[in-house]
């Protein structure tokens, strides 16, 4: 899938979107030997605000950081899903949360609705590693990357305290994509 794939995550301010997309970039540079950047743009809140970020990964290099047509595009809040789902490009994947997005749109793609909020809830019970659920789930219905340079990143950045709890966040979202995609 590499060539040339163009990332858009979507939700509201604290959701940690913008930290996936940051490990996922990191992932595909320092670890994948592909080049990738990342960009993000903050609704009028930080927190609770609509948030998006952008991630170009590519195996050659790359002239321009954002993305106008989405390979994948992430949506984990209704207001994200409303404003961005045109964006996705014809055949692509769009990933949303059953808990927290209903389809009111045809969108040309391939849709996977995942319970990712729902499903660390009930396994780690803390919400703060649901981003890293999704970035789980990415991460097995796309390849992108593999789960080890995901796991790695997460070593880099993540407090030792709260290591496990993403370890195992990120593990939940690998096995909702692989299901997913069978």
């Amino acid at each position: 899938m590499v060539e040339k794939s163009q990332f858009v995550f979507t939700g509201s301010g604290g959701q940690g979107v913008i930290t996936a997309a940051i490990i996922l970039a990191e992932a595909a540079v320092l670890l994948e030997n592909l080049n990738a950047v990342q960009t993000q743009i903050y609704g009028a809140a930080a927190r609770g605000g609509a948030t998006r970020t952008d991630v170009v990964i590519s195996d050659t290099e790359i002239f321009y950081p954002k993305v106008d047509q989405a390979n994948v595009l992430v949506c984990l809040t209704q207001e994200a899903y409303m404003k961005f789902s045109p964006i996705i490009r014809p055949g692509g994947l769009l990933i949303t949360d059953t808990r927290y997005v209903r389809i009111e749109r045809t969108v040309d793609a391939i849709h996977k609705e995942l319970p990712m909020y729902q499903t660390v809830m009930d396994k780690i019970g803390k919400p703060i590693v649901f981003n890293i659920c999704m970035l789980g789930a990415l991460t097995a219905l796309t390849r992108i990357v593999r789960q080890e340079s995901v796991m790695k990143m997460l070593e880099d950045r993540i407090p030792p305290a709260f290591l496990d709890m993403n370890r195992q966040a990120l593990e939940l979202g690998f096995e909702l994509g692989t299901a997913a995609a069978a």
